[in-house]
Formats: C-alpha cells, structure tokens, sequence
C-alpha cells in the first residue's frame, strides 16, 4: 500500500470514527431524556485561529481539539512527504 493509499484510508477512517462518537452521544442523550447542548469551532484564516463557542468550556475544547488536528496534520504531511 503506498503513502497516498494509506492517508486516504486514515481520513476516511477519521470521518467514520466521527459519525460513530456523533450517534453514540445522540443515543446516550436520548436515554437520559435531558441535556445541555454547548457548541464551538474555530476557524484558521491563514496560522492565525478564530475560536468561538456558545460558553468558555465550549471554546476551550474546540481550541484544543484545533491544536490536536493541526498537530496531526503536520504529522500527517511529513508521513506523505517521506520525512
């Protein structure tokens, strides 16, 4: 399998991964019949992130989430480029 293979498989697997944790947080927020909902994202213009969400938690996890996802893109570009 080459290098192209391999990261077209890792974000499809990413992207599977999401939609699996999105329906299991659905369906644990249906069996308790109750729940607050809190959103964020941030979004790059450039090395430069806009963090926004609906409370400081919200944010804060969005931005580390960022910095996680920024991480394994780097990650991910030195493993495409052969470094």
């Amino acid at each position: 399998m080459d290098k192209g293979s391999a990261l077209i498989l890792g974000g499809m697997g990413l992207i599977l991964v999401g939609f699996i944790l999105i329906f299991i947080g659905t369906l644990l927020l249906a069996a308790h019949g109750e729940g607050e909902v809190e959103g964020g994202g941030v979004i790059m213009i450039g090395p430069i992130p806009i963090v926004f969400g609906t409370s400081r938690g919200a944010a804060t996890f969005a931005m580390i989430l960022a910095l996680i996802l920024m991480g394994a893109w780097i990650i991910l570009s030195l493993i495409a480029r052969g470094d």
